[in-house]
């Protein structure tokens, strides 16, 4: 419902873009480097995007892990400081010298952390994608916390997720206890406190209702404020 089509489907867009670098090392074609990220530029947060908002506002929920490249969090108005970006993002360059990140309106190019050609508006240091590559590590920031908040989570709850790219797949796992939502089976269904077999727009929705928001949604009449920069904090 974001505009965006699915990652590692048939057609998916990683699985089109395996088959790209397949073909390029057969041929002299030139490929398009931005060819996976050129719909997400137009995409826009949806309504499960929108309820997990509302739900940190709330305090109802206290972190989000994301392995998504599209920025829609952000987008959504979900600060950095309340969730964390395993694979990287189309949208995002950081200062390799001060680490601030800038979330841009379009995809900054590149991937594996390469320089994108611009500087810190901060202290004047290279900025580099934070997209990436299939043999990149986990941020190790990012990771480390996700893990903490997951051990630390009374529950939770995974939204349209296939759960079979580790090591976050079983990310879950180290939770009290974790409800999924997904229209396919995963590696971890008889693990869980609950599966539920419905769109995550759905369930989220009626989720929102049963907690006594009926007319939570306000998309059409507040635009959410964007986090352009964010630093992590020392600790």
């Amino acid at each position: 419902s974001a505009g965006i089509p699915d990652f590692r489907g048939p057609n998916g867009i990683w699985t089109n873009e395996k088959k790209r670098k397949r073909k390029s090392d057969t041929t002299t074609e030139t490929t398009d480097e931005s060819a996976g990220a050129s719909g997400f530029a137009s995409a826009r947060p949806t309504l499960t995007h929108r309820a997990i908002y509302k739900l940190v506002r709330l305090g109802k929920v206290q972190y989000v892990v994301t392995q998504n490249v599209d920025g829609l969090h952000k987008r959504s108005g979900l600060s950095r400081d309340h969730h964390a970006v395993l694979h990287g993002c189309v949208f995002t360059e950081k200062c390799e010298a001060c680490e601030i990140e800038f979330f841009r309106d379009n995809d900054v190019g590149g991937m594996s952390f390469q320089p994108t050609g611009r500087k810190c508006s901060e202290c004047g240091g290279v900025l580099r994608d934070c997209l990436l590559d299939w043999d990149d590590e986990l941020p190790e920031e990012d990771w480390k916390q996700a893990q903490q908040e997951a051990e630390q989570a009374d529950l939770v709850i995974t939204l349209g997720t296939s759960l079979r790219i580790e090591p976050a797949g079983s990310l879950p796992t180290l939770a009290k206890k974790f409800v999924i939502v997904n229209l396919q089976k995963t590696p971890y269904d008889h693990r869980a406190k609950l599966v539920i077999r419905a769109t995550v727009d759905g369930v989220m929705d009626k989720l929102l209702k049963q907690l006594g928001y009926e007319n939570w949604d306000n998309a059409d009449k507040d635009e959410p404020h964007i986090e352009r920069q964010w630093k992590r904090e020392a600790t």
